[in-house]
């Protein structure tokens, strides 16, 4: 007979595992949300149990306050390695939020300005437009994916021969972030800077921006302005200790396999998962860290309660409300605008979503998701290491629906 999340860890018990009294759990309605356990515990033994994601850590917070705590699967299923509090987590993607959060920092250190042109941070970075015209890049399009770039693999008209070789900070890397970042300014634009949202290697260029106005490498930044204050001790762009860097696993046939070197994952996007590992890879601030679960809620919980103690509540405000005005962030559906550093919820039954109204949320390609609802003061963040199914499509909308579980 299978034993399921749910007989294995009562709510109760789970409650009790993040540190929390027996008394607050009978006093407290939003502790007391068994309904809501049981849900998550039956999504997820069903997309474990049918080893189509290998492993998973899940959190949900309200209040700041940990609700439900679980770890399922295997960080490597074919070690029978279990996923536990330590394992590491390839953020990929997650990362962005923290590199835009660095910059912020900067802006409000009078280093940076968002509306700072890019070329003047980085002389080399005049990409043209097919036309072959130079338009000029700001700060604020780069953190908005408005700024003419985009990422090859999501652009079906994109030539191979021009674009084949622009890096994404995720395949094996070869040379330094300027290397990178000149190889992005020799090809085309997609569109005029300011026209369309497109999902972009911007962030990856934000990255090389910060390094010329802190005079730091973007690790050094990264840890000096986010991670370090907020006690996010293990979470960096070379992970802290290869022993618990979870296997990355891709979408199989029927179930989850391994993702070997140099896989192609089914997006399209060609994958090193030895780059976490790698000190001579150069620093993807769009996608180059790995960490802990408990490390990132950290980051999501200061934010949401007002930017303290890396931005202050106007920085931390525009990284999560809507910023780009009748443009729409095409990636999350419809209804989703954007911020300075995630996606936003501008309307939630255009998206078919139980989620608030200013709901924020992102993702990272190799199958890591969060959301934070601020009108009821909630935070989901799931870290599995299955792409892609641990971000897109069923298993993150089953999540969502089993938080909210009809509630409207």
């Amino acid at each position: 007979m299978t034993t399921t999340n749910a007989e294995r860890h009562g709510a109760a018990g789970r409650v009790l595992a993040a540190g929390l009294t027996a008394a607050a759990l009978c006093n407290s309605p939003a502790l007391a949300d068994a309904g809501m356990a049981g849900r998550l515990d039956a999504v997820i033994d069903r997309w474990i149990s049918s080893e189509r994601i290998a492993g998973l850590t899940a959190i949900v917070a309200r209040d700041g306050e940990v609700i439900y705590r679980l770890n399922a699967g295997f960080a490597d299923r074919e070690a029978g390695r279990p996923i536990t509090d330590d394992t590491i987590f390839r953020l990929a993607s997650m990362t962005k939020a923290l590199t835009s959060a660095t910059a912020l920092a900067l802006v409000e250190e009078g280093r940076l300005s968002l509306e700072d042109r890019v070329s003047q941070w980085l002389p080399y970075f005049t990409p043209a437009l097919p036309d072959g015209r130079v338009p000029e890049i700001t700060l604020r399009q780069l953190m908005t994916h408005t700024s003419g770039l985009s990422y090859p693999f999501f652009e079906p008209d994109a030539d191979p021969a021009i674009y084949g070789g622009m890096p994404a900070g995720l395949e094996r890397s070869q040379g330094t972030l300027e290397d990178a970042m000149r190889a992005i300014a020799n090809v085309p634009l997609f569109y005029e800077p300011g026209t369309e949202w497109r999902y972009s290697v911007s962030t990856d260029l934000l990255g090389a921006v910060i390094e010329a106005a802190s005079g730091m490498t973007l690790p050094q930044a990264v840890a000096r302005y986010v991670t370090e204050p907020l006690g996010m001790t293990e979470t960096a762009f070379i992970a802290v200790d290869p022993d618990r860097l979870a296997t990355a696993y891709r979408d199989g046939a029927e179930r989850a396999e391994i993702l070997e070197e140099d896989g192609m994952i089914p997006v399209g996007v060609r994958v090193s998962p030895s780059r976490a590992l790698d000190p001579s890879a150069w620093p993807s601030g769009g996608g180059g860290m790995s960490g802990p679960a408990r490390d990132y809620l950290r980051f999501l919980e200061a934010i949401r309660q007002g930017g303290a103690p890396i931005l202050s509540r106007a920085s931390a405000d525009m990284l999560t409300t809507h910023q780009i005005g009748e443009l729409r962030a095409l990636s999350e559906g419809p209804g989703w605008g954007h911020g300075l550093g995630a996606a936003v919820l501008v309307d939630p039954e255009a998206a078919g979503s139980p989620q608030s109204a200013g709901t924020w949320q992102w993702g990272g390609v190799l199958g890591t998701h969060w959301f934070v609802d601020p009108a009821r003061n909630l935070t989901v963040l799931v870290m599995t290491n299955t792409s892609v199914a641990g971000v897109i499509g069923a298993f993150p909308t089953e999540i969502r629906d089993a938080v909210y579980g009809g509630e409207k």
